[in-house]
């Protein structure tokens, strides 16, 4: 039996809550002696609406917690189940954008903090999916001591693109997007029919329904709102050519994993970061056929899940744990 717990910790803006979720069996003997795993999401989806989404009866916590992982994730300020800053309620234009990866990484050390003091533990290994692959490098770079492994999925690594277009207008504190949108950024690059070989139209629409309905004000606006700190942060490093974060700061073992037809974040950029982790106790780049940005949520997921999975237990048994 798999236990889940939903608890409220701080944001790193004084007032406002997040939702940091765990699930592990009802068994202390089935999980990683003295080890935890925190998710950390990407700029537009919330960790508890991508890592603990259902499909088939089992989302990736789920399969994570079987295999006996305690496993966490956290949604931050302004997304999945965490508390919206006031600036989310009025025009986007008329504030500047809020949680850029500073504000994150603020926030993912405090979960990690509360998962440490909750297991009497001294590091947790971190899964970061795109964005969430730089909020969660920085921190490995940052606070060397407290973590264990480093997972990224679908790496975010701008090293070698050109600068962007200018933007329009300059940002706002958010952004909204709708369903259409949302289906349509998940197709980038593909024929309708190769995208449905990849994962149906129908799991598709209900994924971003789902996923869309978690905005507080989404039965009337119809719209889902994201910060655009990460945006800010995003045209600035690329507009600059500077990097994100330094990866050569990194010293726990690292598994960079991307799909194949990933067009945002590719297997060309995830092997120039690769290439960047000079101090990592040890290195894997695996590249996965038949999947896009998304590739967590589709056909071919379990790949993924197998990869991540291997390298959590490699680690696990090279630093003295099992799992049963």
């Amino acid at each position: 039996m798999i236990i889940k717990s939903d608890y409220r910790i701080p944001s790193a803006l004084d007032g406002y809550g997040l939702l940091l979720r765990n699930k592990h069996l009802n068994d202390k003997d089935h999980r990683f002696p003295n080890r935890a795993v925190l998710f950390v999401h990407g700029a537009t989806y919330g960790a508890s609406d991508t890592f603990d989404y259902v499909i088939d009866g089992q989302s990736w916590m789920d399969r994570l917690a079987a295999e006996g992982v305690d496993a966490w994730c956290l949604d931050l300020l302004g997304y999945g189940g965490s508390d919206r800053p006031a600036v989310m309620s009025e025009p986007a234009d008329s504030n500047a954008p809020v949680v850029d990866t500073a504000h994150a990484v603020a926030e993912v050390d405090r979960a990690v903090s509360f998962i440490l003091q909750e297991r009497q533990i001294e590091r947790v290994d971190l899964i970061g999916y795109s964005w969430g692959s730089a909020i969660c490098g920085a921190y490995a770079g940052r606070f060397p001591e407290k973590v264990g492994s480093l997972v990224l999925s679908g790496a975010l690594w701008l090293e070698g693109l050109t600068p962007p277009d200018s933007p329009s207008a300059p940002l706002g504190a958010y952004r909204t997007v709708t369903i259409e949108a949302m289906l349509e950024r998940w197709a980038l690059g593909l024929e309708p029919a190769a995208i449905d070989r990849i994962v149906s139209e129908t799991e598709r629409r209900r994924w971003c329904e789902q996923t869309a309905s978690c905005d507080p004000d989404f039965e009337t606006t119809g719209l889902l709102r994201a910060p655009t700190g990460v945006m800010q942060d995003y045209l600035h490093f690329r507009g600059t050519g500077t990097d994100w974060y330094d990866p050569g700061l990194i010293q726990a073992p690292v598994q960079i994993v991307v799909g194949e037809l990933d067009r945002e974040t590719t297997p060309a950029q995830g092997q120039r970061l690769f290439a960047r982790l000079s101090s990592a106790s040890a290195r894997r780049c695996t590249v996965i056929g038949g999947g896009t940005h998304s590739l967590l949520l589709e056909n071919q997921r379990h790949e993924l899940y197998g990869v991540v999975s291997a390298f959590l237990h490699d680690h696990a048994a090279r630093t003295g744990g099992a799992v049963t």
